[in-house]
């Protein structure tokens, strides 16, 4: 049996779905006869709720709705008896007040031997509504994966099916902030990406990501579902099985394979690898007397010693990929920690092909012993230290590699690897079948080092680029973190280039490296990007209505004008708003928090500022209940200062 609770709203007021956001979910509570069972409301996909002045404050529902509800009778039902069938209904209407209501609510149905007839006005709109209710699709693949801040949500059609309109995701558990907003990619094959925001009422440790994501329009041609259901285990194969618009195309691929092939050839033209080359196929020559044939055996021994070093390395990868990393390129940036462990990593690169250090100044006489046995084992042995040893410095072009094989398949990334392990031993198979070209190379000289260094400014670019990734994952005052912690990391690497130059005694050697190495750890420590704490405080937009909307709900207020430039304004977040004590009285009292941001000029707060004869931020104000005039608090702020202010104190 089906029968529904029928919620008439006011023009714009607003009852809750089952995971409100803010507010309180509708409740039945049902008074049954013996031997009935009543299953849970089955919710209708809801949309996003907000106020008068456009805020969102929850998902819900407004106009005339249904609520439906499925109810099992026992079957000792008599033809001929009436049950009489209640329940109280709670829920809570809200504008930009709320106003909590409540009814008994009965309806009494005859027992009919009769086949069961729907109710003529209700019976129809209920079934409707019930074939409309968030449903999985069989022509959706749907998976999803998580980061400390974030879920990434992946469709990807499996047929030909209907594009949703403007997709909104609602997490069922509250995992998912509901009022921050919801970023859509669309692929080229229909798929759609949406990265969403972890709030901090969600389960501890969520396993699944289950909602609804509703469309503005069906999801299935002929029928009316404006919503999907969603119920998938993070890192699922199917979240594994990267969806058609992450995955390269096959001419993307080729194109990542010529670049691998390339890169690896200009790891040779490295100062410490180019010298080698001639000296190497000399050697190679001296070894074999002057047949051409073990020359070219030679060659091809040292070649498989630097394929096998790449392979090794694939093969790392691929085993932190098995035992459960996500090490999927798409997935691992939106993490912030890995995009600044990848910035500091591709500058300390950077840095490196500047000049200002150099790495393995005492690794060249690592393995010396192997590389210069006679025969095949040196020549392959060669071959491992050409990759082991002289890379070092050419580690800058990996770097771009890696980043490639991590978005792939096993068997692509080997292929990736591999046409870099061609590239670096091309010279070297080239000049051992053909020795005598060797005097065709250009001579090492001053150039090497000019196009070395000039190399650099593209990882420079790429900080750049992850710099700007880490804006939109952090905080403001984070982001400020991280770009000084990556400055003392530079430092660090300049300390150790500068007291442990070629020719350095060994105490001042070991005094840079101790230097650098504090100071890379710093700069680690203060930069490391941290995910925001439960208790953090939330800011929403300062507007003259927002504070009279929330003045008249009777909250303390608190405004903080500020800007990015302005170096005090980064102090106060800094002291204050991180402060324990200050943390707990703001989220006991449900303090209101508003800011105005005037990095950008803005009239409406710059009257605002004027009303106080002010012309300048910071500016803090507290509005207190019952108070006409705000409590003014001063430009250099600290915890006691503001407890006070809000009479904490």
């Amino acid at each position: 049996l089906h029968v529904a609770l029928h919620l008439v709203h006011q023009p714009h007021w607003h009852t809750y779905w089952k995971n409100p956001g803010t507010g309180l979910p509708t409740t039945l509570a049902w008074k049954l006869p013996a031997g009935w069972a009543a299953g849970d409301i089955e919710w209708p996909t809801p949309h996003l709720l907000s106020d008068s002045h456009g805020t969102p404050f929850g998902n819900g529902y407004d106009g005339d709705t249904l609520l439906p509800v499925t109810l099992t009778p026992p079957a000792s039902l008599k033809p001929g008896d009436t049950v009489v069938l209640k329940a109280s209904s709670t829920w809570l209407m809200c504008l930009d007040n709320c106003v909590p209501g409540d009814a008994e609510v009965s309806l009494a149905l005859p027992v009919s031997a009769d086949a069961p007839k729907p109710d003529p006005q209700y019976g129809a709109r209920i079934e409707a509504l019930r074939a409309s209710l968030p449903r999985a699709l069989p022509g959706w693949s749907v998976s999803a994966s998580k980061t400390a801040q974030t879920v990434t949500l992946v469709l990807t059609p499996r047929s030909s099916v209907v594009a949703p309109t403007k997709p909104h995701f609602f997490s069922s558990d509250a995992l998912i902030d509901f009022d921050k907003p919801q970023a859509v990619a669309a692929g080229a094959d229909g798929s759609l990406t949406l990265t969403l925001s972890i709030g901090t009422d969600g389960p501890a440790a969520p396993t699944r990501l289950v909602g609804v994501l509703a469309s503005d329009t069906s999801w299935q041609d002929g029928a009316a579902l404006p919503g999907l259901l969603v119920d998938v285990p993070f890192g699922s194969a199917a979240a594994k099985a990267a969806p058609a618009a992450a995955a390269p195309a096959a001419t993307s691929f080729l194109a990542t394979l010529l670049i691998a092939l390339v890169g690896g050839m200009i790891l040779n033209l490295m100062p410490c690898v180019f010298p080698g080359i001639g000296i190497k196929i000399l050697g190679f020559v001296k070894q074999a007397g002057s047949e051409r044939s073990k020359v070219t055996l030679h060659g091809l021994v040292f070649a498989s010693g630097v394929l096998l070093s790449f392979w090794v390395l694939a093969g790392v990868l691929e085993l932190l990929r098995a035992s459960g990393q996500n090490l999927g390129w798409g997935f691992q940036l939106q993490s912030p920690t890995f995009v600044f462990c990848l910035a500091a990593v591709m500058m300390v690169f950077a840095l490196n092909m500047s000049g200002v250090f150099e790495f393995g100044l005492s690794a060249t006489g690592v393995g010396s012993d192997l590389q210069s046995k006679r025969g095949i084992a040196g020549s392959f042995f060669s071959g491992v230290l050409a990759t082991v040893v002289a890379t070092p410095c050419s580690a800058p072009f990996l770097a771009p590699a890696l980043g490639a094989a991590l978005a792939l398949s096993a068997v692509e990334a080997f292929a990736i690897f591999t046409a870099i392990a061609i590239g670096l031993s091309a010279p070297y198979l080239i000049l051992s079948v053909f020795p005598s070209a060797v005097k065709v190379l250009p001579r090492p000289g001053a150039w090497m080092e000019t196009f070395k260094q000039a190399m650099a400014f593209p990882l420079y670019g790429t900080v750049g680029y992850l710099i700007w990734v880490l804006a939109g994952q952090t905080q403001e005052a984070g982001l400020l973190s991280v770009i000084f912690g990556l400055v003392l990391i530079a430092m660090g690497v300049w300390a150790y280039g500068r007291w442990n130059a070629p020719g350095a005694s060994a105490g001042r050697a070991r005094f840079g490296l101790a230097l650098g190495l504090l100071l890379a750890v710093a700069g680690a420590w203060v930069g490391w990007p941290r995910p925001a704490a439960p208790s953090d405080i939330t800011w929403d937009k300062w507007s003259p209505e927002a504070v009279q909307t929330l003045r008249s709900q009777g909250k303390i207020v608190y405004v903080d004008f500020t800007a990015r430039w302005c170096a005090t304004c980064q102090a106060n977040k800094k002291l204050v708003f991180h402060d324990d004590a200050v943390l707990k009285e703001f989220h006991a009292r449900g303090i209101a928090t508003l800011r105005g941001d005037w990095t950008n000029q803005d009239p409406a707060i710059t009257a605002e500022l004027a009303k106080y004869g002010r012309s300048a931020v910071p500016f803090n104000v507290v509005w207190l209940p019952g108070k006409d005039e705000p409590v003014i608090l001063p430009e250099l702020l600290n915890s006691s200062t503001v407890l006070k202010a809000i009479g904490a104190k």
